[in-house]
């Protein structure tokens, strides 16, 4: 989960800089003739949407992937009760399933904060 954690992090930098990527894509008085500012506000925003699409895919597959593990091993705790070892197992992957819930929370505020910024 750290991994993924870290991964977001990194992934997270254009909305984390996208003041800076407006100011720097928004040409001055004296650059207006030599950038297009609509292209490359249109790149903006396409890189935006494409790292936010990526972010969310990352998290729901990741969700999806523990949720599959979680199943299997509420199963296999109805057949063994007492397994101590499997129901450590089982709180752990359930921990797991909520911090990454949490995260597409996290995701939901960052893209929403970004889009404000850019409109």
């Amino acid at each position: 989960f750290f991994l993924i954690q870290e991964l977001l992090r990194v992934m997270r930098t254009i909305d984390d800089r996208i003041v800076h990527e407006l100011n720097t894509t928004i040409p001055t008085a004296s650059f207006v003739g030599k950038v297009d500012p609509g292209q490359t506000c249109k790149e903006l925003y396409e890189s935006l949407m494409d790292a936010h699409t990526n972010r969310e895919r990352i998290i729901k597959n990741c969700i999806s992937q523990t949720s599959a593990v979680v199943k299997t091993l509420k199963e296999e705790r109805e057949k063994a009760h007492e397994d101590a070892a499997l129901l450590k197992q089982l709180r752990k992957e359930q921990t797991k399933l909520k911090l990454m819930q949490s995260e597409l929370n996290v995701e939901e505020v960052v893209n929403d904060r970004s889009w404000k910024v850019l409109s």
